[in-house]
């Protein structure tokens, strides 16, 4: 099967549009608030909502799920896993206390519910050739989109480049099972889509690294941040996040390269509770 991806960007969550021989799908959505600019994400791609047959969501946190029900009022249908049925309504109650946008909760009549042993059926039915894995870690619900043509969705599942600080954890482990599969690409629910190869000789998977946010842009060579004026920077781009502000904005806020305002964002969005300075920790390990 020959699977067709486009990334959709309109909020601060990479969303992901799998097109395969029979149907569409939509693996994630962004915060409530920004179905505008999911329409608006769509016309860029040449993307009718008409083609979008089911949504998947990685997990039910509120950045994942924001418009997920206003998607289905549009006649796309919710899919929910065995493993994520109890967490279905977790985020309700965080949406509703943000009184600056309209939140409208998942209702239940709008879920079909899959085995995760079904998956591959149900994924056959759009004319997609691939499975979804239960890879708890950040979370107990989260789940991963595996497609046999080597594309991976994670969600927020740490990325690889913290392999090592989870070797043994319950993240290690689910990273165990996706490179069992030996993917090609990895899709991220914040973090750059990551390409994987293979090393010759042992068979094993690594990690293509795509840069770090200390390189020239527009010709100019980025500074490196001392120590006070890095930390003061992360403390505001979290801020910013909280306030649902797009990359894009805090980039023209801050003054901040993209890819620095990227791996931040990444970072707070997927390590609930972490500091300015947990942040910071954390990119230093990405950029070794």
């Amino acid at each position: 099967m020959n699977e067709i991806i486009r990334e959709l960007k309109y909020s601060n969550t990479n969303t992901y549009f799998i097109e395969g021989e029979k149907g569409g799908l939509l693996f994630d959505t962004g915060w409530a608030g920004t179905l505008p600019a999911f329409y608006k994400a769509l016309g860029e791609q040449g993307i009718r909502v008409g083609q979008i047959n089911c949504l998947m969501i990685s997990h039910f946190h509120p950045d994942h799920v924001g418009i997920a029900q206003e998607i289905a009022d549009l006649g796309v249908q919710i899919v929910v896993f065995d493993v994520q049925e109890a967490f279905v309504h977790a985020p309700d109650q965080i949406l509703a206390k943000d009184k600056r946008t309209a939140f409208v909760p998942i209702r239940d009549d709008k879920l079909r519910s899959i085995a995760l042993e079904e998956s591959r059926s149900f994924l056959a039915n759009l004319g997609i050739a691939g499975e979804v894995m239960h890879v708890p870690g950040h979370s107990d619900d989260s789940v991963a989109l595996c497609l046999d043509c080597g594309a991976t969705f994670v969600g927020d599942l740490n990325p690889l480049y913290e392999l090592e600080l989870h070797q043994g954890m319950t993240i290690g482990r689910s990273w165990e099972k996706l490179l069992a599969r030996k993917p090609k690409t990895v899709y991220y629910g914040h973090a750059k889509t990551a390409l994987l190869t293979e090393n010759e000789g042992d068979g094993n998977v690594r990690f293509v690294a795509e840069g770090t946010y200390a390189k020239e842009e527009a010709g100019k060579p980025s500074e490196v941040m001392d120590a006070k004026r890095q930390y003061a920077l992360v403390n505001l781009i979290m801020k910013l996040i909280d306030k649902k502000h797009s990359i894009e904005k805090i980039q023209k806020k801050t003054g901040a390269d993209k890819t620095f305002v990227e791996d931040v964002a990444r970072m707070y969005l997927t390590h609930p509770g972490v500091t300015a300075q947990g942040v910071i920790d954390r990119i230093e390990i990405k950029n070794k």
